[in-house]
């Protein structure tokens, strides 16, 4: 699509209480289009407990940079074995069933992953497959499960009405129905706290307050659904210099409520952050506009005028009462 058909979304939301691992974003629309698990302009930060960045892995040097030159020779020897050795393996494993002419291959844990995504087959266990033993995915699950995720970017959508949501799971289309895959996390709840730094619909004008901006909900119940109703109202910001900025202003409506995860109580659906947006029919204008010389100059003389009869009307009155008191005091002495 072209530009002008688009409207891109830029995001910044934090999860508190909810992985990096865990979490997806999908996006949908009224045309049918679907974009399921977006990492393209996306980047997601772990967060501690505490809500500080996790720190990448630091790249250790090798022991043979401090070691005598014969330590180096025999660690360099091993590197190539071992490079040789990796060579050798097969280079197409096994997708177990999923195989796709698109996706033919499947030589991580996350491939065996996606193949099962595009055929609508739930990731229910991992133990019994290769990579995922290899690569220790269960570990990192659990490694990370009292983590936070910090997602921001932007996306880019159709200028028709639809949604974007962030929600824990794999996701994938079964029967026509957008589905997410919780079995591997083996969780029975998931915390939904997250505060929004920005959400905005297309580019920033001065002036703009956009009301998701700084809010904050605390899942205290667990696996909340939290759904935001958007309006968006496309904005033309005309500035002084000519030039015209089209974007967008929102107002946004807000419900929740509880979801049943394996046998807890509450309502059907999906634990996540919904973020339901429809096009306003109507176009707000907004022109800068900066006051003549002379506009400011009459100003000053109706604010000197003012402050001058201001003080006429103060000066007579004290006048009058000096003049009043004075006839009265004059009045006392004679009688």
């Amino acid at each position: 699509l072209a530009l002008h058909f688009l409207l891109r979304i830029n995001l910044d939301v934090t999860f508190h209480r909810l992985a990096c691992a865990y979490l997806s974003i999908d996006a949908m629309d009224i045309s049918g289009e679907h974009q399921l698990d977006v990492d393209h302009d996306i980047v997601k930060l772990r967060l501690s407990k505490e809500g500080k960045p996790v720190a990448e892995p630091e790249k250790h040097a090798d022991l043979g940079e401090h070691g005598d030159k014969s330590e180096q020779k025999f660690l360099k020897a091993v590197t190539k074995e071992k490079e040789k050795e990796e060579e050798e393996e097969v280079k197409c494993k096994s997708c177990y069933g999923a195989e796709t002419e698109q996706l033919k291959c499947c030589n991580t844990c996350e491939d065996v992953r996606e193949a099962y995504r595009r055929k609508g087959w739930a990731f229910v266990n991992p133990d019994g497959i290769e990579q995922c033993e290899k690569e220790g995915w269960n570990d990192k699950m659990k490694a990370q499960k009292d983590e936070g995720c910090r997602v921001s970017g932007h996306l880019q959508v159709a200028k028709v009405a639809g949604n974007f949501h962030f929600a824990p799971g794999k996701s994938f289309q079964q029967s026509h129905v957008h589905v997410h895959d919780l079995q591997p996390f083996g969780l029975s709840s998931f915390n939904i706290s997250h505060t929004f730094h920005r959400l905005s619909f297309g580019t920033e004008y001065p002036g703009i307050k956009n009301p998701l901006d700084g809010r904050k909900e605390s899942d205290n119940a667990g696996s909340m659904m939290y759904q935001y109703f958007v309006k968006v109202v496309p904005t033309v910001y005309k500035k002084l210099s000519g030039s015209v900025i089209r974007t967008n202003q929102y107002s946004v409506t807000k419900h929740e409520k509880g979801i049943k995860l394996m046998g807890a109580l509450g309502e059907q659906g999906l634990p996540g952050v919904f973020v339901l947006y429809d096009l306003s029919p109507m176009m707000v204008q907004i022109t800068e506009t900066r006051k003549s010389f002379m506009h400011f100059l009459t100003g000053v003389c109706a604010i000197v005028g003012g402050v001058f009869t201001v003080a006429g009307l103060i000066d007579s009155l004290l006048y009058h009462s000096m003049k009043s008191l004075q006839k009265k005091i004059d009045l006392g002495k004679h009688t």
